[in-house]
């Protein structure tokens, strides 16, 4: 009984540490629906109307071996249902609005959960390979829910087969508005 048990809590634990909390395929992932659930499961809440003490703007693209995926508008948002999560996106640009009440750090590993669609050290959803990271040009070698959100940086996750060179996206052009 106890080695069961401890099987139970190490899966239990690399669940939590992948945050990967079920199996899923691969792009395209599409918007919640449920958008004041996906915000409670990812620490966030609704700020529509609220005065905001922080408005950031990151940048993210996904690559699956060289394929650029769709990152949707309106996660998180949605002028009809008034509501607005802390972390949320307008359009498919890629880029993630943060706009909160306070000042805090937000991670990419809570706009991932709002999403719905999990990430980890070697996995973007159900893509699986070589997932390299960078930020704002840089590699970045730790867990990627761990990057925290900030004004017009960038953040690539590229996966490709394993062995095969990743290449890092171009810069993203920022319109002018964001600057």
């Amino acid at each position: 009984m106890r080695r069961a048990t401890t099987a139970v809590t190490a899966a239990a634990l690399v669940v939590l540490l992948t945050g990967c909390s079920s199996p899923q395929h691969g792009p395209p992932w599409p918007r919640p629906t449920d958008l004041a659930a996906r915000a409670e499961a990812a620490g966030l809440h609704d700020v529509w109307g609220q005065r905001l003490a922080e408005h950031i703007h990151t940048h993210l693209t996904i690559t699956d071996g060289g394929e650029p995926v769709v990152v949707p508008g309106n996660i998180g948002h949605s002028d009809a249902q008034r509501f607005a999560a802390e972390i949320h996106t307008h359009d498919t640009s890629g880029i993630i609005h943060v706009e909160s009440p306070e000042r805090r750090e937000f991670t990419l590993g809570q706009f991932f959960d709002e999403w719905g669609v999990s990430l980890g050290p070697g996995h973007v959803g159900g893509l699986h390979g070589d997932l390299t990271v960078w930020v704002d040009g840089s590699r970045f070698y730790g867990n990627p829910r761990s990057i925290a959100l900030r004004d017009l940086e960038q953040v690539d996750l590229v996966v490709t087969t394993f062995g095969e060179a990743p290449h890092r996206p171009a810069a993203f052009d920022w319109p002018p508005q964001y600057h």
